[in-house]
């Protein structure tokens, strides 16, 4: 776990300094810069463009790292350039369709709400920069450097916001070019990613393609399928509400599943090392040591992504108060996504697992199933029940997917997450809800959160240390602890 744990803790920090500029940009500018509508307008463009990103990369962000450690060096030139080319067997057919039914997808994107009208190119540009991102991301992550692509993704596009909120809030740029230099920003986010991949390795042209050509595109177009089915459990919600409720209410939405999204972080650190590890151990046949991965990260993230829950829900009445009004209702969706998301952590190093094994292509059929069960569930339950029923939707879907992959990895593998330390951190989450759900203090809210944060977490890190729940925590805590010259 050394090459895990040092990048995981690298790619962490990067990560919550991205969310830390994404809070800045998503609680306070965006909600004091744009009305709710244009607000709506952003969330709901970055939303759609991430549903069409799997489909536009050609599974190739994914498929690069499946096969790449098992090419020859002598074909690995080869597979680079096929993988550098693939995304425009999806790319050129959907632009060719969006120019030529441009106005009946306008139409229908439009029927509720006329701002998303013209603004269908813009979804499409940042669909494309954001495909060609994860392929560059991913050919970093194959030579076991993830951080720098980490702090792309993260950090960069964030800030870059920040920057272009305040142009616009100042009077140096219109609203319209605005959202230009957003698309704008995005594709030169890209750039940059290109030039470091290449740095990397440097591509050379070659069309001698692999020998196992067949099975890589037979891959790539299967995994388009699971990368377009996870995405759509996760942003088809925002497009949905778009098609029933004013778009204001995707502002909204937009806000409360940002703050349980925080509990996710850890994960996604941890997901740029342990994704081609696993990939690694899966090729060699090295199961013994896939199992003390798959438990040592569900441990480690349940650790993580529990006390996020925690300090969230505890501290959400505070933070909404540090909002305007309109925003202020998003309670259930974030306790609902919120424990959406604790689930997705507690699985650790699973999906790595099912998409880089010969199964995943069951796996595949699963998430396609399940997709088709959100869209169904958010067209019964948006009408009924507003955002708070697009939340229910995204948690029954999520609940239900994440259970059937649990399953099925025990029936393929005689794997399972759990260890001796699930129960104790379970445990001790309950009885951190239990002590701090009735604590009001009766200072500013940003005090409130401080003040309560800092003993909640000061209980958690107590538990885990007197008792030694994980190893790694333990070993992190000690280094923290231990005075220098103490062996």
């Amino acid at each position: 776990m050394g090459i895990v744990l040092k990048q995981s803790l690298s790619n962490t920090l990067v990560t919550y300094l991205g969310f830390a500029f994404g809070a800045i940009n998503t609680l306070f500018l965006y909600t004091q810069i744009l009305t709710p509508s244009y607000y709506g307008l952003v969330t709901f463009i970055l939303a759609t463009a991430a549903i069409l990103m799997p489909l536009m990369a050609f599974g190739v962000h994914n498929t690069m790292v499946k096969f790449y450690s098992s090419q020859a060096e002598a074909e690995k030139n080869g597979f680079l350039t096929l993988m550098l080319f693939s995304p425009l067997l999806a790319i050129l057919p959907l632009g060719v369709l969006t120019w030529i039914f441009y106005e009946d997808v306008a139409a229908v994107l439009s029927q509720k709400n006329e701002l998303v009208k013209d603004y269908v190119w813009y979804v499409f540009a940042v669909a494309l920069a954001t495909a060609y991102f994860e392929v560059f991301f991913a050919w970093s992550r194959i030579h076991l450097k993830s951080v720098f692509g980490n702090f792309m993704k993260e950090v960069f596009a964030r800030i870059g916001v920040m920057l272009l909120l305040g142009l616009y809030y100042f009077g140096f740029i219109s609203l319209d070019a605005f959202f230009k230099c957003l698309v704008g920003l995005y594709l030169l986010r890209t750039i940059i990613m290109k030039l470091y991949a290449y740095k990397l390795r440097w591509p050379k042209l070659d069309l001698n393609f692999p020998k196992d050509t067949k099975n890589i595109v037979v891959y790539s177009l299967l995994i388009i399928l699971g990368g377009s089915a996870a995405l759509i459990l996760l942003e088809i919600d925002k497009v949905m509400i778009n098609q029933f409720k004013a778009i204001e209410n995707v502002a909204y939405y937009g806000v409360a599943i940002y703050i349980a999204t925080v509990i996710i972080v850890p994960s996604r650190a941890m997901h740029q090392i342990t994704y081609p590890l696993t990939a690694e151990l899966l090729n060699k046949g090295d199961f013994f040591e896939l199992d003390t991965l798959y438990k040592k990260t569900s441990l480690t993230l349940f650790i993580a992504s529990g006390l996020l829950f925690i300090l969230i829900i505890l501290n959400v009445e505070d933070l909404y108060r540090l909002l305007p009004e309109a925003y202020g209702q998003g309670f259930y969706i974030v306790f609902l996504i919120g424990l959406a998301k604790v689930f997705d952590s507690f699985l650790g190093n699973i999906n790595s697992i099912l998409y880089n094994s010969q199964h995943y292509k069951t796996v595949l059929l699963f998430g396609v199933c399940l997709a088709l069960v959100t869209i169904l569930l958010n067209l019964w339950l948006i009408p009924k029940l507003g955002i708070e029923g697009a939340a229910l939707a995204s948690f029954i879907a999520i609940f239900l997917f994440n259970t059937i992959k649990v399953v099925f990895v025990k029936v393929k593998f005689g794997l399972l997450p759990f260890s001796k330390g699930t129960a104790k951190v379970f445990a001790t989450l309950l009885l951190l809800g239990f002590l701090f759900t009735y604590l009001n203090l009766g200072f500013h809210p940003i005090l409130n959160i401080l003040i309560k944060s800092f003993f909640i977490v000061l209980v958690y890190l107590s538990v885990l240390y007197y008792f030694q729940i994980s190893e790694d925590v333990t070993g992190l805590l000690n280094k923290i602890l231990k005075p220098k010259g103490e062996e």
